[in-house]
């Protein structure tokens, strides 16, 4: 398990050229949970950068792999906001890294789901990015919508209508993923704009939070409008109460201020 980054109670960011500003506030937390000896999740927690990692391939090769992406993660940021191309190059890096790293050819890999705070069309936005089966969810409007798709088999089984959403959980190959970085392949990330409003929620977070807590549940928590810290605490709680059966990790993230004029949302 690798956390980096910190916590912060408020950080502002000055838009260039803009002559306003946004304000965040976060929290990360992780877990082993109560059925793994080891969690191979990591997590990166700071401005412009937020990214959940959940590691593949046992024991402490899952955390070898977690730890890669989100160190070169971290390494790809240079200021105040972060472009999808350094986020995609560091991914690329990560990949080869792995690669190195499975000197027993065990296979190992790591999903990877994050926000970058990034600008266009003077507005701030967050670039959210996604391999695998981990998780952004926005809270807006007392609203929970699920930004990132999974990229697993049972996704695919409820695209193609021969599941149904609520019984994805359940399924006898819900572990299974078709994407992830590592496995010597080239990563491919899905991408999406999210523009910053005040108010806005966005949740990061591994599947041992999801295997735990419906949508519904979670939407709740965020709705208490408790801080990011006492949200992501709560959360990870309610989850261990469940069971606990996987790694848990969870980054709350909130928009306290934002200028009102933002790009629309869109794909990238």
């Amino acid at each position: 398990m690798t956390a980096l980054g910190r916590s912060s109670v408020r950080h502002t960011v000055a838009l260039p050229g803009h002559g306003g500003a946004v304000e965040l506030s976060w929290h990360g937390v992780t877990h082993t949970g109560y059925r793994r000896t080891a969690n191979e999740d990591s997590y990166l927690a700071d401005v412009p950068l937020f990214a959940v990692a959940d590691g593949m391939g046992g024991h402490s090769h899952g955390d070898r792999a977690s730890d890669a992406v989100v160190r070169r993660l971290q390494a790809c940021v240079e200021g105040d906001f972060v472009g999808i191309e350094s986020v995609q190059h560091a991914l690329h890096l990560a990949t080869w890294d792995i690669h190195h790293l499975d000197d027993e050819d065990r296979g190992i890999g790591t999903t990877v789901t994050g926000a970058g705070l990034d600008v266009l069309d003077g507005g701030a936005v967050f670039r959210v990015f996604n391999v695998g089966d981990s998780r952004v969810y926005r809270f807006q409007g007392n609203e929970l919508t699920q930004v990132t798709r999974d990229h697993s088999v049972v996704q695919e089984l409820v695209d193609a209508g021969q599941i149904l959403a609520a019984d994805a959980e359940a399924h006898p190959e819900s572990n299974v993923i078709t994407r992830a970085v590592g496995f010597s392949l080239e990563p491919e990330a899905d991408l999406t704009i999210v523009p910053l409003v005040p108010g806005l929620r966005l949740l990061l977070c591994s599947d041992g939070l999801t295997k735990e807590l419906p949508a519904e549940r979670i939407r709740l928590h965020l709705a208490a409008r408790l801080s990011a810290r006492e949200t992501a605490n709560a959360l990870l709680d309610a989850a261990l109460a469940q069971g606990g059966r996987d790694n848990i990790t969870i980054i709350v993230i909130d928009v306290v201020h934002a200028p009102t004029s933002s790009p629309s949302e869109s794909l990238d």
